[in-house]
């Protein structure tokens, strides 16, 4: 008896998540704007993929369509943002400085329509802010300074795996999210200007700036 009143408050809670009248959604960005949202409300350990499919009014299936994992749902088309971060680093002129072109590949990468910053905002928090999503982060973060590795690489002519290609992709992250954490707590900032002003600081160099 007490497992059948667990499911039906379950099944009554879940029930309560989709909003009323609200059409079963079939796109990334309407999941996972569903899902940033109840994350926000009840926090993302208390919310669990069959609730995001029920509120999107999808099965389950439909949700693993997407992403692999309730993880990934934070991170977006993170996947196919990399591939085009590729795209932009190999289009740099071969004669323009290293970090200079990975700083227009950052702003590139960066670049958010103005209606999905609310949201953005809200999976940038999540991401830097919920411990559970850390050990998944880390390879997320593997993965983005990977690609500044090999850029690097291939313009220096050495391994990807070489101590200068790896400390420039670990220095990119780190202003990188120094400057995420700095736009989350500051709503009039505009995270372009914060990345652009950081990347050219580090373009020119810490020394004189820190003596």
């Amino acid at each position: 008896m007490s497992a059948t009143v667990g499911n039906d408050t379950g099944d009554a809670r879940r029930a309560g998540l989709r909003r009323a009248g609200r059409r079963p959604v079939t796109s990334r960005p309407e999941i996972e704007h569903i899902a940033l949202e109840m994350f926000s409300e009840q926090g993302f350990e208390h919310t669990t993929v069959d609730d995001v499919a029920h509120a999107a009014g999808i099965g389950r299936r439909t949700f693993f369509r997407y992403y692999a994992s309730k993880n990934d749902v934070a991170w977006g088309n993170f996947d196919e943002q990399l591939d085009r971060m590729r795209e932009v680093l190999a289009a740099q002129p071969a004669g323009l400085p290293a970090l200079e072109g990975i700083r227009r590949a950052v702003l590139d990468f960066n670049r958010v329509e103005p209606a999905e910053q609310p949201w953005h905002r809200r999976r940038l928090r999540l991401i830097l802010q919920t411990p559970a999503l850390q050990a998944h982060s880390t390879l997320r973060y593997g993965a983005w300074r990977q690609v500044v590795a090999d850029h690097v690489a291939l313009r220096r002519g050495e391994p990807a795996s070489a101590l200068v290609p790896q400390s420039v992709g670990h220095a990119c992250l780190g202003v990188c999210i120094a400057a995420y954490e700095r736009w989350l707590a500051d709503d009039a900032a505009e995270l372009t200007d914060l990345l652009d002003r950081v990347f050219r600081s580090l373009e020119r160099g810490w020394g004189t700036e820190l003596a």
